[in-house]
């Protein structure tokens, strides 16, 4: 037996003949598993090579209006972000034969990205995160991604906050509008 498969214990803990294939059954979830792992590394390397933390909305905002010398790594740290995505696109297999308003075209495994809402309503959302984002003094990232792992009170309420509002933001617009 491959040593992915495992046999499933029945109610009593013992094997009951059926094959438990954990590459399959985990599969749907490694993209976002590696993608995480991603994330929490590039975080941890800028704390420890620079000892900034990887905070999205303070690290743009504070890109035009930082002292000398602090700006190089804001920038290599954007254009990063913004080169990400399409990087991973081309060296997957995707097929650039599109824009972002006439949506991507892909030539493999991987889904399209879908998006049903409007450009007013993206505005309108976007214009919102970037106020929640000066309100709370930081983004998902700072707040959820490093303040977490570092145990702050501030931004364990921060993340309880947003996590609360768009928990009943999806309910309002899946269950009432």
């Amino acid at each position: 037996m491959p040593l992915h498969m495992a046999h499933l214990p029945n109610r009593h803990g013992e094997p009951d003949g059926s094959e438990f294939d954990a590459m399959t059954n985990l599969a749907p979830f490694l993209p976002a598993l590696m993608g995480g792992a991603l994330i929490g590394l590039a975080a941890s390397l800028l704390l420890l090579a620079n000892g900034k933390v990887a905070g999205i909305s303070g690290i743009l905002g504070n890109l035009l209006r930082a002292p000398n010398g602090d700006t190089s790594w804001r920038a290599a740290f954007m254009v990063g972000l913004i080169a990400g995505p399409p990087s991973f696109w081309v060296l997957s297999g995707w097929v650039l034969s599109g824009w972002v308003l006439s949506g991507w075209v892909h030539s493999g495994a991987w889904p399209a990205p879908h998006i049903d809402a409007g450009w007013p309503t993206l505005l309108v959302a976007g214009l919102l995160v970037g106020f929640g984002t000066r309100l709370g003094s930081g983004c998902t990232s700072g707040h959820g991604v490093c303040g977490l792992a570092r145990l702050s009170p501030r931004s364990i309420a921060a993340v309880c906050v947003f996590m609360a509002a768009a928990v009943i933001t999806v309910f309002i617009a899946r269950h009432v509008a």
